[in-house]
């Protein structure tokens, strides 16, 4: 026969049991939040490293990216055997076509997107060069290059492209070959750079960017500039890490640190030039650099419409009609084709 439990002992066995309910609650309690948490911890690594806007999209169907590439209305697209995998972007306007049509001539179709800024609107009377219909052309009325650049080459869009070429329309390539270019500044791991130029036919603003006559590349330069001067002590610009702006060449990851650079106001690009070094992707002595054995002129033409003939005007006789600005954007019919 059992032995009777008396009182103590079962204010003992209720006082247990209650221990056991809270411990079992304080468990199931303790393991719905370490659930929630690591579902969370889930979700924000599916979401992390996504475009901003696009979080609550199935990861099969995100796309962060673009490119430059042009679409058929109807019919198969195309395939090019090599797909571009650079990018030249300028500026110009119908009176330096002559120009820019030998620049263009010299950059491969097979290696570079053409992409034209139209600062006079004027586009349809470059349909005539052979090489039009498949350039993409963007029109608006008095906006220079950085105007375009921050509004058309959002970094999401080229990152297609290796290099970014972002010229002005007044430049002399007859000493120039994009192919040996690019090779050198691959080689030399050059995040930012620029052609050098020919000191006899340029318009030179600052001494680095001069060529070096038997030399392939260089960082730096050591000699008197004005009242300062360039020694082993001084690492900044324009004595080094540093190019100018009428004829800079990007990689890519540099130049979507540079995009951001860039503000809204932006005209003519002044004193960027010196800031460029934060894109270097590092040592900005190392990384920035000038091509001399491919090397350009820079004839310093007016932008914004200008000639040879104006160019000797102070600035502020010449065409400053910035108040009044008209915006189209057009682009070729090679959609249709």
């Amino acid at each position: 026969m059992p032995t009777p439990i008396s009182e103590k002992q079962k204010l003992y066995l209720r006082r247990f049991l209650v221990t056991i309910c809270l411990l079992s609650a304080a468990l199931f309690i303790g393991t719905a939040f370490v659930i929630t948490g690591y579902y969370k911890e889930c979700i924000l690594m599916r979401t992390q490293n996504r475009p901003h806007g696009s979080e609550t999209l199935p990861r099969g169907i995100v796309s962060a990216t673009s490119d430059l590439e042009m679409r058929p209305l109807w019919g198969h697209q195309h395939k090019d055997p090599k797909k571009p995998t650079n990018l030249l972007a300028m500026a110009v306007g119908i009176k330096q076509k002559e120009n820019v049509n030998k620049i263009v001539k010299k950059f491969p179709s097979s290696d570079f997107v053409v992409m034209l800024f139209h600062y006079d609107g004027i586009v349809d009377e470059w349909k005539d060069l052979e090489w039009s219909r498949h350039a993409i052309h963007l029109a608006a009325t008095n906006q220079t290059k950085w105007w375009f650049a921050k509004r058309f080459l959002h970094p999401d869009i080229v990152s297609e492209y290796s290099f970014i070429f972002l010229w002005d329309e007044d430049i002399g390539v007859d000493n120039f070959d994009p192919g040996r270019y690019l090779k050198i500044i691959k080689e030399e791991r050059f995040e930012i750079s620029q052609p050098a130029l020919d000191p006899n036919r340029s318009e030179v603003h600052h001494q680095l960017t001069k060529r070096h006559k038997g030399s392939r590349v260089h960082r730096r330069v050591n000699r008197r500039i004005g009242r300062s001067r360039c020694d082993k002590n001084v690492t900044g610009p324009p004595c080094s890490g540093f190019v100018e702006m009428m004829a800079p060449v990007f990689s890519k990851a540099s130049w979507r640190c540079a995009w951001y650079m860039i503000q809204n106001d932006l005209v003519h690009g002044w004193g960027v030039d010196f800031q460029l070094g934060y894109c270097a992707q590092g040592d900005r002595t190392k990384n920035i650099g000038i091509v001399d054995s491919e090397y350009i002129i820079h004839y310093g033409l007016p932008t914004l419409g200008g000639s040879a003939e104006n160019k000797a005007q102070p600035l502020s006789k010449q065409p400053h009609d910035r108040q009044m600005v008209s915006v189209s954007f057009q682009v070729t019919d090679s959609f249709l084709v």
